[in-house]
């Protein structure tokens, strides 16, 4: 693979992350949806995309709000199809469309939502399966990978984590400066009417005059993501949920892919080689921005993406080291 550069006509980390989540949208592959009713009582949604049934299979974990629509998603599984391979996007709780039925929703550090999707996935599966996260998505898989350790090689032949917040107290601070704001502010578009949905079937979840005027991940992860997911405050949360920690402990081959000037994570809060595991590769191209990588001449393409991740997954079939 050839490593990643930014190209000339899109400057500076804002215009990379937006541009191609608006301007280079495809249209979704003929996904076939599943809903998996949990033992909870709750139930997941999963969008397949079906291909031989000897291909293999890559499982794809969603940012923040986003769905098996997010332009990462079509650009990956039409990158799958090409190949042969199959791929499916299980969406967290409350994002497939349907609200889902219980007073949590999902959140950045969840490595035992991880835990039970992959787990019923695997049950329909001989061989281990292909894992990418992005951003929360790729947060909450590499929690999981850490907690797990070894025993992660039973179900995960390899892994890919792009643009997670790994630092998310770092984080947070960023998305509320500057430009950020402007992050901000789509993501609670969404976020805060769902909470407020919530609060019409579960009274007394929070505070609804508080949630109104919340105008910054600070505040509507203190009143509603860290209580509802047992975190004893956003602060609570934010430490234990950063998955920079468990970089140490991953045993499964994994590739963290972050863009040096990603806007929703600053340079400085990334790791080095000593942070992690031998297992783990660290790709840190200077452009980017968030989920961006935008690649070719104008108007651009969203292929480079999900060429870097199926070459990473690539090599470990063929037994050569993953490059990076």
């Amino acid at each position: 693979m050839i490593p990643y550069r930014a190209p000339w006509w899109l400057p500076g980390c804002h215009l990379q992350t937006i541009y191609g989540a608006i301007a280079l949208r495809r249209p979704a592959p003929p996904y076939r949806r599943t809903r998996w009713e949990m033992p909870d009582g709750d139930f997941i949604d999963f969008d397949h995309l079906d291909g031989p049934a000897d291909g293999p299979l890559v499982v794809l974990f969603h940012g923040l709000e986003g769905s098996s629509q997010s332009h990462y998603a079509t650009a990956l599984m039409h990158e799958l199809r090409t190949r042969g391979w199959r791929g499916v996007i299980p969406h967290f709780r409350g994002c497939s469309g349907t609200p889902n039925r219980l007073p949590r929703a999902y959140h950045s550090g969840d490595a035992d939502e991880i835990d039970r999707i992959l787990a019923e996935l695997a049950r329909h599966e001989s061989d281990p399966l292909f894992v990418a996260g992005v951003s929360l998505g790729g947060n909450a898989l590499l929690k999981w990978l850490g907690r797990e350790g070894e025993p992660a090689r039973s179900r995960v032949r390899a892994a890919a984590a792009v643009c997670p917040p790994l630092d998310l107290v770092a984080a947070g601070a960023a998305l509320r400066s500057g430009f950020n704001r402007i992050y901000t502010r789509e993501f609670l578009r969404t976020l805060k009417p769902k909470a407020l949905a919530k609060l019409e079937r579960f009274p007394g979840l929070f505070d609804r005059t508080a949630m109104s005027r919340a105008r910054d991940f600070d505040t509507f992860d203190d009143i509603y993501t860290a209580p509802a997911h047992g975190y004893q405050g956003v602060l609570d949360y934010w430490s234990r949920a950063s998955s920079k920690p468990d970089l140490e402990r991953i045993a499964v081959p994994t590739l963290v892919l972050s863009a040096r000037n990603d806007p929703f994570l600053p340079a400085r809060y990334l790791p080095g080689a000593t942070q992690a595991s031998a297992s783990v590769t660290l790709e840190q191209p200077a452009g980017g921005g968030h989920v961006g990588f935008v690649a070719g001449r104008f108007p651009g393409h969203l292929r480079w993406l999900p060429e870097r991740l199926l070459d990473f997954f690539t090599t470990t079939i063929s037994g050569r080291p993953p490059s990076g």
